[in-house]
C-alpha cells in the first residue's frame, strides 16, 4: 500500500509540545514473515467469516492445543479426592456430583461461553485481559503511549458516556497510582501462577500417565523385579546394574524414573518446536477423548448405572453434610477436575471463540462426564482401587493401547502448557515486567510458536525437583489446585472490569457473574488452605520468586522512564547550539536509542558534552510496546524532524506489540532507513502546502479526505487533502477548498524536489560513511538515605537482573564495531 496514512500531528510535552515538525506514520507495505496461509487465516478470523467446514476443521485442531490439560484430569482427580480410600460408597456419587457441576459452572459457562469472548483479538491470558484494559483506562504505569498510537488498526476501544457507570469506574482506577500498582500486582500474580502451572502441569500428568506401569506390574519399583541370571552382563555393565539394583531398593520407583526420562525428553525437545509435530497433537488428544469417553460408558454399564443419579444437586448438599471437615478440604481433589480450565484461555492463539466453543461442548464436555460417571461406576464396586482408578477401570483387553495414548496425551497436555507459559513470559517481557531474555521463533508458519531457552531449562530442573521431590502425587495435586485456583481468582477480578469498561454490561449482570465465579472459587480456595503444608506450599514459593523478579523489574524500568522524562534536555537549548551543535559534525549517522517518545534524551547532552563531535545526522530511536497483540509492519514506524532542516535531526518511534517478534532475519536498521527515507519524500512534497514550517499533518488509512494542514499562527488554512503515492513517487491532485495554497503548491514544488533531492542525497552519503548506535546504559542505584530494603532491592536484585538479562544491541542485532555505550548513574 503506497499511501500516506495515519499522520499525526506530532504534539509532544515540553517544548515540543509547540509542533516543531511533524510526526507521519508511513504506511510501507514492508516484507511480512507470516507465509499467505497464516495470512489468510489471519484475516479471516478478524472478518469472523467462516464456512461450516472450516469452522469444523478449525475445532478439531483446537483440541490438540487447547484441550490437552483438561482432558487428562481424569488420570489424578479420584485419587487426590480420597487418598485415604474411599468409606462410603454414597461418597463417590457426592464427589461425581461435584465434578458435574463444577465442569458445568467454571469450564462450559465462565470460560468457554464468558471469558474466551475476552479475548484480546484472538489472544488470551493474563495480560491479554490486561492490555485490553489499559486500551480503555488509563492504568499502565509507564506512561509512554501517544495519541497517533490509538489509531493503528489493532488498537481497538470503546468509547461509553461520561455519567456512566464505566466512566466513574474508570475514573476511580486512573484517580490514585496505588489502584493502578494493585492491578498490575493482581496480573502479574495471575501469571507467576501459570508459570506455576507450566511446572505442576508436566509434573503431575506424565507422573499420573507413567502410574500404568506399577498397575499393570505392582512389584516394578522392587529390585526382585530384576532378573536373577546375570550371566548375560559383563563386568562393567554388572557394576552399572548393581548402583541401579542400589537404586530402586532404596526407595525410588521405576515409574518416576520414568516420567522424569520422559520430562527431559519433553522439555530437551523444545528448542525444535512443534510445527513438524503439531499435526499430531489433535488426532491424539481426539483419540483421547473417544476413549475415555467410551471406556466412561461402559463402566457405567459394567458396574452400575445408578451413579447417574449424581446429575442431580442434591447428592452435592448431601456429601458436604455427611463428610464434615473431612469432605470440605477433599474439595481441593475435586477442584482438579478443572484444571487445565486457565491453559484453555491461555492458549486460545490463532482459533475462533467458536472454534473453541463447538469442540468443548460436542467433544470434551460429553466425554469428561462419561469418564468420571464410569470411574465413579467402577468404585462404587471397587472401593479399594481408588489409588489408580482410571487405570483399574480400564478392561484388560485395551489396558496398553490405553496406556500409550494416556502416555501421549499427557504430552501433549505438558506441551500445551509450557507453551503458554513461553507465550506469558513473552507479553510480560514486551510490557515491562520481566527481565530481557533471548526469544526464538520455532515456525516459518505461525508467529505464535516460541521457544525462550532460559525460561525453559528452568522449568526442566523445578518439573524434576517436584517430580522426584514429593512423597507421593496427592501432594503434587495439592500444590497444582492452589496454582490453579488462584488463577481463577484472578481472572474473575479483571473479568468485572473487562464487563464494566469493555462490555459496558448492566452492574447487575456483573453482580451476578462475580457472584457466582466467587462463590465457587472461594470455595475451592477455602479448601486448598487446609492443604498448605501438604504440597500447597510449592506454587506459592514459586509464584513468590517470580513476582519477586517481576516486581523488582517492573520498579526499576518505571523509575529509569521517570528519571529520563524528567531529565530531558530542553529544545530551546539544542536551538542555542546552532546547526553544528557547537561541535564538529563528523560524516555518518548516529542512531541514539531512548526509552523516551518524545524529548531529547539525557544521555545525548552527556555525550556531546563530553565528546568533542557528532555524526551529521542525528536519529533519536525509541523502541516501544504498546497494550495491543501485534502491530502491522506497514504501522510499525513514526517518523519525525525535529529543529530545523539544517540541524538534520530526527526521532523514529518503532512500535510493537506484546506478541511481535524480533528475529535473526529482520533488519531493523534497513527498515529504519527505508521509514526515514521516505518521511524525507513525502515532507518535501507537503512543505509547499503552507507558509509555515510549524504545521501539523493529519490523514486516515482509509485515505478519506480531511482537514489535513493547519497552520499555528492562522496564516494558511488548507482542509479536504488527500494524498496518494503512486508508484512512482509522485503526488495525486490535492483537493482543497481554497485556491490560494493550491497556487503555492505548484510554484514551490521545483524547489521542493530540489530540496528532496539534497536531502536525500546527503542522508545516503552519511549512511555510506557509516553508522553507529548509541545505547544508553542508565545504572540505577539506591540514595544513600534508602531505607535498607530499598538498597537490597535496587543494588543486588535488580542490579543482578540488569546483569544477567539480554542486552538491547543483541535483539536489534546490531553489530558489535558499531556499538557506542554511554553510562550515566542515577540514585532513586
Amino acid at each position: 500500500m503506497k499511501s500516506v496514512s495515519d499522520m499525526s500531528s506530532g504534539a509532544e510535552i515540553d517544548e515540543e509540545s509547540d509542533n516543531k515538525g511533524s510526526m507521519w506514520v508511513l504506511d510501507q507495505k514492508l516484507d511480512q514473515p507470516m507465509d499467505e496461509e497464516a495470512g489468510r487465516l489471519s484475516n479471516m478470523y478478524r472478518e469472523k467469516k467462516f464456512s461450516a467446514l472450516l469452522l469444523l476443521r478449525l475445532s478439531f485442531q483446537s483440541l490438540g492445543v487447547v484441550y490437552g490439560d483438561l482432558g487428562t484430569s481424569p488420570l489424578y482427580v479420584f485419587y487426590n479426592t480420597f487418598p485415604q480410600g474411599v468409606k462410603d460408597p454414597e461418597d463417590v456419587i457426592g464427589a461425581l456430583s461435584l465434578i458435574i457441576y463444577s465442569l458445568t459452572l467454571i469450564p462450559l459457562l465462565k470460560y468457554v461461553f464468558i471469558v474466551c469472548r475476552a479475548n484480546d483479538n484472538g489472544q488470551g491470558g493474563t495480560f491479554a485481559l490486561y492490555s485490553l484494559l489499559c486500551r480503555h483506562a488509563k492504568i499502565k504505569t509507564i506512561p509512554n503511549q501517544h495519541r497517533t498510537d490509538e489509531e493503528l488498526t489493532t488498537y481497538s476501544r470503546s468509547t461509553f458516556h461520561e455519567q456512566s457507570f464505566a466512566a466513574k469506574t474508570k475514573k476511580w482506577l486512573e484517580r490514585r497510582p496505588s489502584r493502578k500498582n494493585a492491578l498490575l500486582i493482581l496480573v502479574l500474580v495471575g501469571t507467576c501462577m501459570v508459570i506455576g502451572d507450566g511446572i505442576l502441569t508436566p509434573a503431575i500428568s506424565v507422573l499420573s500417565a507413567a502410574g500404568g506401569i506399577k498397575v499393570n506390574h505392582p512389584d516394578v519399583s522392587s529390585s526382585e523385579y530384576f532378573p536373577e541370571n546375570l550371566t548375560f552382563l559383563t563386568d562393567k555393565n554388572l557394576n552399572y546394574f548393581y548402583v541401579l539394583t542400589e537404586f530402586f531398593s532404596s526407595g525410588a520407583e521405576v515409574v518416576v524414573v520414568v516420567a522424569v526420562v520422559v520430562l527431559v525428553g519433553l522439555f530437551s525437545m523444545q528448542h525444535y518446536g512443534t510445527d513438524r509435530v503439531s499435526w499430531l497433537f489433535a488426532p491424539i488428544v481426539l483419540l483421547w477423548f473417544l476413549l475415555i469417553g467410551g471406556i466412561g460408558l461402559y463402566n457405567i454399564w459394567k458396574y452400575d448405572k445408578g451413579v447417574l443419579r449424581a446429575f442431580s444437586p442434591v447428592y452435592t448438599y448431601r456429601y458436604l453434610k455427611r463428610g464434615g471437615k473431612d469432605g470440605w478440604t477433599s474439595l481441593g481433589g475435586i477442584m482438579l477436575c478443572i484444571t487445565g480450565t486457565e491453559a484453555l484461555f491461555a492458549d486460545l492463539g490463532h482459533f475462533p471463540v467458536l472454534a473453541v466453543q463447538i469442540a468443548f461442548t460436542i467433544v470434551v464436555f460429553p466425554s469428561l462426564l462419561l469418564a468420571y460417571s464410569g470411574q465413579a461406576a467402577y468404585l462404587m464396586m471397587n472401593k479399594d482401587h481408588v489409588v489408580d482408578a482410571f487405570y483399574r477401570s480400564i478392561p484388560d483387553s485395551i489396558y496398553w493401547p490405553v496406556f500409550i495414548i494416556a502416555t501421549l496425551a499427557a504430552i501433549v497436555a505438558s506441551q500445551a502448557t509450557i507453551s503458554a507459559t513461553f507465550s506469558i513470559i513473552k507479553q510480560a517481557l514486551a510490557l515491562g515486567c520481566f527481565p530481557r531474555v533471548k526469544v526464538i521463533h520455532t515456525s516459518k508458519n505461525f508467529l505464535g510458536q516460541i521457544y525462550i531457552p532460559d525460561i525453559n531449562w528452568i522449568l526442566m530442573i523445578l518439573c524434576i525437583a517436584v517430580t522426584a521431590g514429593f512423597e507421593n502425587q496427592s501432594q503434587i495435586g495439592n500444590a497444582y489446585g492452589t496454582a490453579v485456583v488462584i488463577v481463577m481468582l484472578a481472572t474473575t477480578a479483571l473479568m468485572v472490569l473487562i464487563m464494566i469498561l469493555v462490555w459496558h454490561c448492566h452492574w447487575l449482570l456483573v453482580l451476578l457473574f462475580a457472584g457466582l465465579s466467587l462463590i465457587v472459587e472461594c470455595t475451592y480456595f477455602s479448601a486448598m488452605l487446609f492443604k498448605v503444608d501438604q504440597g500447597g506450599w510449592v506454587p506459592l514459593v514459586i509464584a513468590a520468586a517470580f513476582l519477586l523478579i517481576m516486581y523488582v523489574w517492573h520498579y526499576g524500568t518505571v523509575k529509569r522512564y521517570e528519571f529520563e522524562m524528567h531529565s530531558r534536555v530542553s529544545m530551546a537549548w539544542i536551538l542555542g547550539l546552532g546547526p553544528s551543535l557547537g561541535l564538529v559534525r563528523v560524516p555518518g549517522i548516529g542512531l541514539v536509542y531512548t526509552e523516551l517518545a518524545s524529548g531529547v534524551p539525557r544521555i545525548f547532552s552527556h555525550f556531546i558534552t563530553n565528546l568533542p563531535a557528532m555524526h551529521s545526522v542525528v536519529v533519536f530511536v525509541c523502541v516501544k510496546y504498546l497494550p495491543v497483540y501485534m502491530v502491522p509492519e506497514e504501522e510499525r514506524f513514526l517518523v519525525k524532524r525535529i529543529g530545523p532542516k539544517n540541524f538534520h535531526m530526527f526521532r523514529c518511534v518503532a512500535r510493537y506489540g506484546y506478541k511481535d517478534l524480533h528475529k535473526k532475519d529482520d533488519d531493523f536498521e534497513r527498515k529504519l532507513f527505508d521509514n526515514l527515507f521516505l518521511f524525507v519524500r513525502l515532507e518535501s512534497m507537503m512543505e509547499g502546502c503552507s507558509d509555515s514550517d510549524d504545521y501539523s499533518i493529519y490523514g486516515q488509512q482509509t485515505e478519506k479526505s480531511g482537514d489535513a494542514l493547519l497552520s499555528k499562527n492562522g496564516k494558511a488554512t488548507i482542509s479536504d487533502v488527500d494524498l496518494t503515492i503512486s508508484s512512482m513517487d509522485s503526488t495525486m491532485p490535492a483537493k482543497s477548498t481554497s485556491s490560494r495554497p493550491n497556487s503555492m503548491t505548484i510554484s514551490s514544488g521545483q524547489a521542493g524536489n530540489r530540496t528532496e533531492m539534497d536531502e536525500l542525497e546527503f542522508l545516503n552519503r552519511c549512511r555510506d560513511a557509516g553508522v553507529v548506535h548509541i545505547l544508553g546504559n542508565t545504572v540505577v542505584r539506591a540514595s544513600r538515605e534508602s531505607r535498607f530494603y530499598k538498597k537490597i532491592v535496587v543494588d543486588y536484585i535488580y542490579a543482578f537482573l540488569r546483569k544477567i538479562c539480554r542486552e538491547h544491541s543483541a535483539i536489534f542485532n546490531i553489530p558489535h564495531e558499531s556499538l557506542l555505550n554511554v553510562g550515566q548513574i542515577f540514585y532513586v
